[in-house]
C-alpha cells in the first residue's frame, strides 16, 4: 500500500537570489517566449521541478530522449540566478584535480574532470544545434597564482594534470608577461574551455524542447508534494502534475526548506562594462580566474565588454544579496584597471549580486534522497554549475532509464562531508 508523505515547499520563495542589473537582462532587450501557467490536472513521465539552466538541460536531454516530460518554473524561465551567471565553462574546477585525488582517489578525482571536459563539448554540441544563437565561443583559460607562494601548487598541478592528458600549460612570469600586461608568478594555461550565454542557451534548450513535447508552465510554483510508492504529485495554486518520478533542479533556493550539510552559501558579486575599444592587450580572450580563495574572474563578451566577478563572502544578515553591491562593484572595476592598466578609465555598465552555493569537497550533489521516493536532486552547486548541470542530466538521463550510473555514488547527497586536505 503507498504510504504518502507531504512536502510543503512554500518557504523557498523566501530567499532573495540575486539583486541589481543582471548581465542577460541587460543586454537582451528581444521578446523572449512566455509560457502558460498551470491550470489543470495533468500526468507525465518525469516532472522537472525548476526552470533554469539545470532544469533545462534536464528537460532537453529527456525530451530528446523521448521521455513524456513536464517542467514547472515559479517564475519566468532562466529568470533567478540563470540570468546572473557569467557563462564561464571549464574544466578545471573549485578545486584542483590534485585537491579531488587526495581528497578520494586517483581514478575518482581523474574521472571527475574527464566528465568536465566531456560536459563542455556536449554543450557545444547542443549550442551548435539550437534554433536560438547563445554566443557559444570556444576560449582558452588563464588560471593565475594569486601569490608567489601559490606556483608550486601550480606547477604539481599542472604535472598531474598533463599526466592525465588534459591539453595544459604552465606558464612562468616572463611568458605571462609577454602575453598579458600584468605579470603573476606562474599560471595554467588550459585549452578547451569556453563561454556562453547561459540565459539564452536555457531559453534555446527550451523553446526547441517544446516543439518536440516538453510541457513547460511558468508562474507556476510547486507548494506541495505528495509521494507514493509509485508517483509523486505536485500541486499549484491552479493545477497539479502526477508523475512517475520526478527531478528538482530548483537552484540555490532548494537550501531554504532542504539544508545539506555539504553546501556553504556566500554572497558574490560581479559587474560588466560599457564595451572596450580595444582589447588587443588581452590574449585570446582567454578567461582568467586565480589560485586563492576567494578568487577574482574575468571574461570578455562578444561585443567587447567585460565581465569582473568573485569577492564572495558571507551572505549580509539582511538576507539582501545587493546590501553591499556599491562598495564591491567599485572594487571589482579597480580591479579590471589593475589587472589591465589601459583601461583604466572603461565605464560600468551594469552590476549585480546573488546568492552562491559551494559544496564542501568542490564536487556537485546529484541522485537521489532517502526521504524523497521516486525523486532525484540537481544541486550542482560550485563555480562551473553549468557545466555541472550538463553532467547532472546526462546521468540523470541514465538512472531514469534504469542504468544506475556508477558516478552517482560518490555524487550522492548524503555522502561524507570530512575534508582530508584541509
Amino acid at each position: 500500500m503507498d504510504r504518502p508523505i507531504r512536502f510543503e515547499g512554500g518557504s523557498a520563495k523566501d530567499m532573495i537570489l540575486t539583486g541589481g542589473t543582471t548581465p542577460w537582462t541587460f543586454l537582451h532587450n528581444k521578446p523572449i517566449a512566455k509560457y502558460p501557467r498551470l491550470e489543470d490536472k495533468i500526468h507525465c513521465d518525469v516532472l522537472v521541478i525548476g526552470g533554469g539552466i539545470s532544469g533545462a538541460a534536464m528537460a532537453y536531454v529527456l525530451t530528446k530522449q523521448g521521455v513524456d516530460t513536464v517542467l514547472l518554473e515559479k517564475g519566468r524561465v532562466c529568470g533567478g540566478s540563470t540570468s546572473a551567471n557569467a557563462g564561464l565553462l571549464q574544466f578545471a574546477n573549485d578545486r584542483m584535480l590534485s585537491e579531488l585525488i587526495q581528497q578520494f582517489n586517483e581514478q575518482q578525482g581523474r574521472a571527475f574532470y574527464r566528465m568536465c571536459k566531456d560536459a563542455v563539448n556536449r554543450l557545444s554540441d547542443i549550442a551548435g544545434e539550437l534554433s536560438i544563437d547563445s554566443s557559444f565561443t570556444e576560449r582558452n583559460s588563464l588560471y593565475y597564482a594569486s601569490t608567489p607562494e601559490d606556483a608550486g601548487k601550480l606547477r604539481h598541478e599542472y604535472d598531474i594534470l598533463k599526466r592525465c592528458g588534459f591539453d595544459v600549460e604552465y606558464w612562468d612570469r616572463e611568458r605571462i608577461k609577454a602575453a598579458f600586461p600584468f605579470a603573476k608568478e606562474a599560471a595554467l594555461y588550459t585549452r578547451g574551455d569556453a563561454e556562453v550565454n547561459p540565459y539564452l542557451l536555457g531559453h534555446g534548450m527550451l523553446k526547441d524542447a517544446s516543439l518536440q513535447g516538453l510541457r513547460i508552465y511558468e508562474e507556476s510554483e510547486v507548494l506541495d508534494c505528495l509521494y507514493t510508492d509509485s508517483s509523486v504529485v505536485a500541486h499549484t495554486q491552479r493545477g497539479a502534475v502526477t508523475a512517475k518520478q520526478a527531478v528538482w533542479a530548483g537552484g540555490y533556493a532548494m537550501q531554504d526548506w532542504k539544508p545539506d550539510r555539504q553546501v556553504v552559501l556566500t554572497n558574490t558579486y560581479a559587474i560588466m562594462t560599457e564595451p572596450v575599444s580595444d582589447l588587443s592587450s588581452w590574449h585570446e580572450r582567454a578567461l582568467l580566474w586565480e589560485s586563492g580563495k576567494p578568487y577574482l574572474y574575468f571574461r570578455t563578451t562578444p561585443d567587447h565588454r567585460i565581465m569582473a566577478g568573485g569577492l564572495d563572502e558571507p551572505p549580509p544578515p539582511s538576507g539582501r544579496p545587493y546590501q553591499f553591491m556599491k562598495e564591491r562593484s567599485d572594487r571589482l572595476l579597480k580591479e579590471i584597471g589593475r589587472m589591465f592598466p589601459e583601461l583604466e578609465g572603461v565605464r560600468m555598465a551594469c552590476a549585480w549580486a546573488g546568492i552562491f552555493a559551494s559544496t564542501k569537497d568542490g564536487m556537485p550533489l546529484i541522485g537521489r534522497h532517502p526521504e524523497y521516493p521516486n525523486s532525484y536532486f540537481m544541486e550542482v552547486y560550485g563555480g562551473n554549475g553549468t557545466v555541472f548541470s550538463m553532467i547532472a542530466a546526462e546521468l540523470l538521463a541514465e538512472a531514469i532509464a534504469g542504468r544506475e550510473p556508477e558516478a552517482l555514488a560518490w555524487l550522492s547527497l548524503t555522502r561524507p562531508v570530512e575534508i582530508k586536505n584541509e
